[in-house]
């Protein structure tokens, strides 16, 4: 039975999808093939469109397939679909707690960057790059892709 991992930020168009594209590309690489990886925003307001163009122009640039995302929103029934969500800060983490309705349910959720060995613990948010320039969306993909190498650890040592 495969194990489901989603990504969640705030509208589903920088953060999280970027997390989805990195993770698929290293679980792959790792021969990791029981995992599915979705992404999804707390937010609605850009659901069914692609990712930021800055954000997969830096995909890209580094050499991933930044063509298949289509935003989506986190819904309650994600709970039961999933059996590891992980949240880009803390706004996404009590929006997404705030639709749980069961200890079980709450202790899916966890920081993405709880994974990151350079994350302080009170500083474990991935910064949402969407209102700066081009150095934000390649300081948030060195984010994900040493936080996704941990991830990705981690899940192949549950397998």
């Amino acid at each position: 039975m495969a194990r489901r991992v989603a990504l969640v930020c705030l509208g589903n168009i920088c953060r999280s999808p970027m997390a989805d594209v990195v993770l698929e590309h290293q679980l792959a690489q790792a021969g990791i093939d029981d995992v599915e990886v979705s992404s999804s925003g707390t937010g609605d307001w850009h659901v069914g469109q692609p990712m930021d163009e800055r954000a997969a122009a830096t995909l890209t640039a580094a050499g991933y397939d930044a063509t298949r995302h289509r935003a989506r929103t986190f819904t309650p029934d994600w709970f039961d679909e999933q059996d590891l969500i992980l949240v880009m800060d803390a706004s996404n983490h009590s929006d997404v707690l705030a639709l749980a309705t069961s200890d079980e349910q709450r202790a899916k959720v966890r920081m993405y960057r709880s994974f990151d060995p350079e994350a302080d613990a009170p500083d474990a948010e991935v910064p949402d790059p969407w209102y700066g320039g081009p150095e934000g969306f390649d300081e948030v993909l060195a984010m994900v892709e040493r936080t996704t190498r941990e991830i990705v650890r981690h899940l192949s040592d549950d397998s």
